[in-house]
């Protein structure tokens, strides 16, 4: 008997909304047609004309568990991601202890595993480890990173010997290494020569443009010395989108597609350095508010393919952690539970294409990071029925009161966006205004390299 009919809604297919029933059966999405008559099944779902969409894939969260849970922990954090349209993260290593070797990994995974609603991948962390690398991917770490070129949340950062040494086992793994691109000289001179301004976007002026684009470009000669696969974390400057559009353009010159990709995050897109005002020091994350040119060439490059993924950086700190001077507070914001409102926000206010906005928050995710292998990110028969359902027309304030992470506050407040009505993973209905799934709901999906021990 199958589980769930989704009968009058519209689907994108063909690269136009139409109308259509979709069939879900043992997790699957079974058949995706105009009329679906079925006589016996669990469930039907009216969706009274809404869309079904799939559901958003972000591979960039710090849900902060083990170690930090009084600002996240796995089950907060993946509530968030549901009630926000996210039914697939991927978590990064700067926990405490953070992610860089088996015992860290084990206590993560377990964490995870117990907790979770939605489906998840660790990250395996890169410091002086390298010895560690390849047991963490024998344990199914999705990829390595962040490697932070330059101090930020945890400590992690590495010198340039270090990322040259991981950079080639990360090579001879055939795995991505995640680049979190600032350059730690610059960052230092810029904030010994601001040490006296405590206005809020002095934050921006000490890790300026070319601080994340001179780490970017250094990178990519390591990159390209061991022709490894490199994504390029939360990228923020306009400098920087030229470099990586770039590389594109050489990698198709000489007729090969480009083993390096990027992502941004909303922050970047949606808010700048005219939000310090109201933001204050919550408003200070790594890499920092950019002024309105950056924000504009960000969105181009969205549209036109340098960037392939949107993803949160979803980096949730306490409202009394934040709350302090800008030198002092920590840096990120939360984010995971309004990544896709605002994306669905920005293709209604026709900022990008809706095609395109699967792209980069769904299909291109599961591409670059090789969750498609678990059937992940394509809305088409046989594939799990991560999906969505939304009303283009319901547009809601963001109130930090209805989200869902321990943070208890959002950037985004006062701000619009476009929420789910229901989201469904692999199948299952875990938001449909409130919470339905159960801690644990969520597998772990191991990269390519799990070895079953």
């Amino acid at each position: 008997m199958p589980d769930i009919l989704i009968k009058n809604t519209k689907i994108f297919f063909n690269n136009y909304l139409q109308p259509a029933d979709v069939l879900i059966d043992d997790g699957k999405i079974t058949r995706i047609a105009k009329e679906i008559d079925v006589q016996r099944l669990n469930q039907t779902i009216d969706a009274k004309g809404s869309l079904t969409l799939p559901a958003g894939i972000d591979v960039h969260v710090h849900f902060r568990d083990p170690g930090l849970t009084q600002k996240e922990d796995w089950y907060t954090g993946s509530c968030s991601a549901a009630a926000g349209g996210i039914t697939t993260v991927i978590d990064h290593p700067n926990t405490i202890p953070p992610t860089v070797d088996r015992k860290s990994f084990r206590e993560k995974l377990r964490m995870a595993n117990r907790n979770s609603i939605v489906d998840f991948g660790i990250y395996g962390g890169v410091t002086g480890n390298i010895e560690k690398l390849w047991e963490l991917w024998d344990l199914g770490v999705t990829a390595f990173g962040e490697i932070f070129m330059a101090e930020s949340t945890g400590a992690l950062n590495v010198d340039d010997k270090c990322l040259d040494e991981a950079l080639a086992v990360i090579k001879q793994l055939d795995a991505i290494a995640c680049i979190h691109a600032e350059d730690d000289k610059i960052r230092l001179e810029c904030e010994a020569y601001l040490k006296n301004d405590m206005s809020p976007d002095s934050h921006s002026r000490a890790r300026p443009n070319h601080c994340e684009a001179f780490a970017v470009e250094r990178a990519l000669e390591l990159v390209n010395k061991h022709k490894v696969k490199a994504h390029f974390c939360h990228v923020s400057a306009a400098e920087s989108v030229g470099l990586l559009r770039r590389e594109r353009y050489i990698a198709g010159k000489n007729g090969v597609s480009s083993s390096i990709t990027s992502e941004v995050a909303p922050h970047h897109l949606f808010l700048s350095t005219k939000d310090w005002g109201r933001l204050g020091s919550f408003g200070r994350m790594n890499p920092p508010l950019r002024d309105r040119r950056n924000v504009q060439a960000l969105m181009n490059s969205l549209n036109d393919g340098t960037i392939d993924v949107v993803s949160s950086d979803h980096a949730p700190h306490t409202e009394t952690e934040k709350d302090t001077d800008i030198k002092s507070a920590p840096s990120g914001v939360p984010g995971v539970e309004t990544l896709m409102p605002l994306m669905l926000l920005a293709v209604k206010r026709n900022l990008l294409p809706l095609g395109r906005m699967i792209d980069v928050t769904s299909r291109n995710p599961a591409r670059v990071f090789g969750l498609d292998r678990f059937l992940k990110g394509v809305f088409a028969e046989g594939y799990d029925a991560d999906l969505i359902i939304v009303d283009p027309s319901d547009v809601r304030e963001i109130k930090a009161d209805n989200l869902h992470s321990k943070a208890g506050w959002t950037p985004y407040e006062g701000m619009e966006g476009i929420f789910p009505q229901i989201t469904i993973s692999k199948g299952e209905v875990i938001w449909d205004g409130e919470l339905t799934a159960s801690r644990g709901q969520g597998n772990f999906l191991p990269g390519k390299g799990f070895v079953l021990e």
